[in-house]
């Protein structure tokens, strides 16, 4: 249903559909023919980004990401006010110089005499050796520069048709350009491909020169700096009589783990000889002992003598750090010692009733080792303290010098990250920019005609637009356009549609004397009215007095009341009009008849005693600003009314719409049913819905909506709540 509703929506609106798209394509038409050929024309750059083998100094990974970057910052670099300005100030100068300039001169070309041409030349060619824009402050060449905008030849011109494009993630840089002159399309790509690369390499070399500068800046404070710390770190050295502070730390370690092991070897000899001593000592008993010592005196006091040069000799050996010299001394006093001990041995022997020679002896040369051992001893443990001072004193300045290293270290990274990029920089500045053209624009013929595809695209286009914004208008529309709407809206049904007449003039007597096969229009109309006399006649059923109104004036009310009227005279109904609209008497002004109303009501007339069953009694009234119960009192509007009824088999009202509400609710009070009559395509707006709640609020008197004015080919009657005959019912289905 509704892709029938927007279909009577294209009919309606068919001459917009029809109209609109005609237009576009005159319009079209007239615009293309107009347009001149198109000459296009194409440079590529090569940019060395992508391809490595122009690359001397390329990393080793590739990015895409900077890639790209880099891509998009050229091609906008491209796009800049001073490179146009460049190539604005080639083409104006070559339509000044050239007899066959690009473009048709323009107003303000025309206008140029001999001399100014020749100064404009002069400073457009100034302007372009020292690449600065013509001021807008200067009236000169604010002058200047409009001439140039006249030409077509600024920035914003040429940018509308300069299309600048990475074509496929390659290393090229494609320039296009398109204009009615071939010569023109190939001097632009030229032109905008060598002053983009002179301006890039400028300004590259630029840069680098000033990388190269300040990094020699850098390198020279960073050698400096590099080169103070060293000095205070060698001064530091000097003064403090360092020479190399880790190995001096290693050796005085290596002497201590020395020392102190050999300190532990000898208090281990102690204990051992003085075991040993003290088992020989254990086998003598005292008279043996006794003189044995006797004996010895003499020789002892030798080896006394010589134990301790040896002692001395050992103290020094170990202060020496066992020297060679000294070790020789004091294997020489040992050799001495042994052969004391044995002269001891041959010149004064023991009790020659003991056999103990050589308990004697081994004891002897155990006291002399015990006694080495004691005071190696104690030169030993002298040693250690001297070592450990001396480590202490080197502590404080392992942490200075530590400071300067550190120091030092990062002073000379930083050097050597500096000379790194000033030599990078120096070798990037002696090389030549990749960046190059490698095909040069000439002039090409002239692009397929579009003409064509732009005609049809714009009268397709114009007919999808219509399509849309009708579209549009039937979505956001809420206009009753429908049976099915009005019933759907009001939940009350829809008793019949009268089909909107075009004809002026309608005369009910022909309307039912004979079928209309010529004017389908009128069938219809006689067709449906029909359809609405049953469902009517259907929900009076024992009623006699009908009112029918609308929610506002003209809706076609009283032109449906008096049709009605007719299709009930012509199923033999005695059938009784009246007009009780008194601010508008449409049925009376039409009908001229000659019964009153007013009189009626005020017993000054009273019906005629002739009333053919062939013809419509019709009351009238006066009209005026006036109201049924300001005619009459209810009572006796009632007593009339009954009378009515019993000559008339049904009495149909013309009552005003209920915009005029008091007017339209005197006349309900008397009727037995009540239709209303509602204009297809108009909205129920909030004012209406207060009438259409008050309609339903009239319950079984209400019986239905009457939809006017309807252009639907189908009529579509909803299900009504209240019970109907089968007949009806059977109507009903097939209208749905």
């Amino acid at each position: 249903m509704e892709v029938s509703k927007y279909i009577n929506v294209l009919k309606k609106n068919k001459w917009v559909l029809i109209g609109v798209p005609f237009i576009v394509l005159l319009v079209t038409l007239v615009f293309v023919c107009s347009l001149p050929e198109s000459y296009p024309a194409h440079v590529r750059m090569s940019t060395g980004l992508v391809d490595r083998s122009q690359q001397v100094l390329a990393n080793d990974g590739f990015q895409e990401g900077k890639v790209n970057s880099e891509f998009s910052n050229l091609i906008e670099m491209m796009r800049l006010e001073k490179v146009y300005d460049q190539v604005s100030y080639k083409l104006i100068l070559h339509d000044l110089i050239d007899s066959v300039p690009f473009h048709k001169p323009s107003g303000l070309m025309l206008d140029l005499n001999k001399s100014a041409k020749a100064h404009a030349i002069e400073v457009y060619q100034t302007h372009y050796t020292n690449r600065t824009p013509l001021s807008s402050y200067d009236s000169d060449e604010d002058g200047l520069r409009r001439l140039i905008i006249s030409m077509g030849y600024d920035k914003i011109a040429l940018d509308k048709k300069v299309k600048v494009v990475r074509p496929n993630n390659s290393d090229f840089i494609d320039i296009n350009y398109e204009s009615p002159n071939a010569y023109l399309s190939a001097f632009v790509v030229n032109t905008l491909s060598q002053e983009f690369i002179a301006y890039y390499t400028e300004f590259i070399r630029n840069n680098q020169i000033r990388t190269v500068n300040f990094l020699d800046t850098v390198l020279i404070q960073k050698e400096s700096e590099m080169n103070r710390l060293k000095s205070l770190l060698k001064g530091y050295k000097i003064e403090n009589r360092v020479l190399n502070l880790a190995e001096q730390a290693k050796s005085l370690y290596n002497q201590l783990a020395d020392f102190e092991t050999k300190k532990q070897m000898a208090e281990k000899d102690v204990v051992a000889l003085n075991g040993a001593i003290q088992g020989i000592n254990d086998k003598f008993n005292p008279s043996e002992q006794k003189y044995i010592e006797n004996s010895m005196v003499p020789i002892n006091l030798q080896i006394a003598a010589t134990k301790d040069y040896i002692m001395q000799l050992s103290d020094e050996y170990i202060k020496s750090n066992y020297s060679n010299q000294v070790k020789i001394k004091l294997d020489s006093a040992r050799k001495a010692v042994a052969m004391q001990i044995q002269q001891s041995v041959d010149k004064y022997l023991v009790n020659p009733l003991t056999a103990k020679e050589s308990l004697v002896m081994q004891k002897i040369q155990l006291e002399m080792n015990r006694d080495i051992a004691k005071y190696s001893i104690v030169s030993l443990s002298d040693e250690l303290v001297s070592l450990n001072n001396k480590f202490d004193l080197l502590v404080p300045h392992e942490a200075v010098i530590q400071n300067y290293e550190g120091a030092i270290d990062v002073a000379t990274k930083e050097y050597l990250e500096a000379q790194s990029r000033f030599n990078r920089s120096s070798m990037e500045s002696n090389l030549s920019i990749s960046l190059r053209q490698i095909e040069k624009g000439v002039p090409g013929l002239a692009v397929p005609s579009k003409k064509l595809l732009i005609v049809v695209l714009s009268f397709l286009a114009s007919i999808v637009l219509c399509l849309v914004g009708l579209f549009i208008v039937f979505y956001i529309d809420d206009a009753i356009v429908s049976a099915k709407d009005l019933s759907e809206h009001t939940e009350v049904p829809v008793l019949g549609y009268i089909p909107l007449l075009t004809s002026s003039v309608i005369k009910m007597n022909q309307l039912w004397d004979k079928p209309f096969d010529e004017n389908i229009q009128l069938q219809t109309y006689k067709e449906m009215l029909r359809s609405a006399r049953y469902e009517i006649e259907s929900e009076m059923g024992k009623a006699k007095v009908l009112l029918v109104n609308s929610l506002c004036n003209t809706e076609g009310k009283s032109f449906f009341t008096l049709s009605l009227a007719f299709a009930f005279l012509m199923v033999r109904k005695r059938v009784l009009l009246i007009d009780g609209n008194f601010a508008n008497p449409t049925i009376t002004e039409s009908t001229g008849t000659e019964l009153n109303l007013e009189s009626y009501l005020s017993g000054e007339t009273s019906l005629p005693s002739y009333r053919p069953i062939t013809q419509i009694m019709v009351f009238g009234n006066n009209g005026g600003d006036t109201s049924l119960f300001e005619i009459s009192d209810p009572e006796n509007i009632q007593s009339k009314i009954n009378a009515l009824k019993n000559d008339f088999d049904i009495i149909i009202i013309d009552a005003p719409g209920l915009s005029q509400k008091n007017k339209s609710k005197e006349w309900m009070a008397y009727a037995e049913k009540v239709v209303t009559i509602f204009e297809s395509g108009k909205k129920i707006s909030y004012k209406k819905n207060q009438n259409v709640l008050y309609l339903k609020g009239l319950e079984t008197k209400f019986i239905g909506w009457i939809l006017n004015k309807d252009e639907n080919e189908k009529l579509v009657k909803p299900k009504k709540q209240a019970k109907k005959s089968a007949l009806s019912t059977n109507i009903e289905l097939q209208w749905a």
